[in-house]
């Protein structure tokens, strides 16, 4: 039903943000990793899922439309509804999700609270076709998964460098340069063009 969400935000918690649009504040249920990438604005856009319950309607906000795709895929799954969605993207990173889906990784969505070993299950095996449609901003599927990638991009963003900009500069290294090359030496080709 909508879309999206453009405004002031009028408050703000890990939880949830409060969106001021033409005088009307909006309460949108929030990820931690929507949390992080608005945190530090005052006006946002947040691409929008209403749920419809008989007792409620809540809506959910993403700061990226990969991650609500990946929300609207992750409900569809038996078992799961918004909120265990919502807990599975601020307990990782929609590349890290669609990295663990595309590997069978479920040792990494068992350590989500509240996913056991079948929920776990399920998800991989539901998700497995549709994660590969989803694009990020971050890049495609094959260099997300790229586990040196990952560690370069953990250091640098430890270092300070902003996460989004180092994505691209280590896909971009990794795409010239071949998925095999080390984690000291994507770091300092990264710190070349960072």
């Amino acid at each position: 039903m909508y879309a999206y969400l453009e405004g002031q935000i009028a408050e703000l918690n890990p939880a949830y943000a409060v969106i001021d649009c033409n005088g009307v504040g909006y309460e949108v249920n929030i990820s931690l990793n929507t949390f992080s990438s608005i945190k530090d604005k005052e006006r946002v856009r947040l691409y929008t899922h209403l749920v419809v319950r008989d007792d409620a309607q809540m809506l959910y906000g993403f700061a990226e439309e990969s991650e609500r795709t990946l929300f609207r895929h992750l409900i569809t799954v038996t078992g799961i509804g918004p909120s265990t969605a919502r807990m599975i993207l601020s307990s990782m990173t929609p590349v890290e999700l669609i990295s663990a889906i595309a590997s069978g990784n479920e040792e990494i969505l068992k350590r989500v609270k509240g996913i056991g070993t079948k929920t776990a299950q399920r998800i991989l095996i539901e998700l497995k076709d549709k994660v590969g449609k989803v694009t990020t901003s971050q890049g495609s599927l094959p260099v997300l998964g790229n586990r040196n990638l990952e560690e370069a991009l953990s250091g640098l963003v430890i270092l300070g460098f902003s996460k989004t900009l180092v994505q691209r500069a280590l896909e971009k290294i990794v795409s010239t340069r071949g998925d095999s090359i080390s984690v000291e030496e994507m770091i300092k080709e990264a710190l070349k063009v960072l």
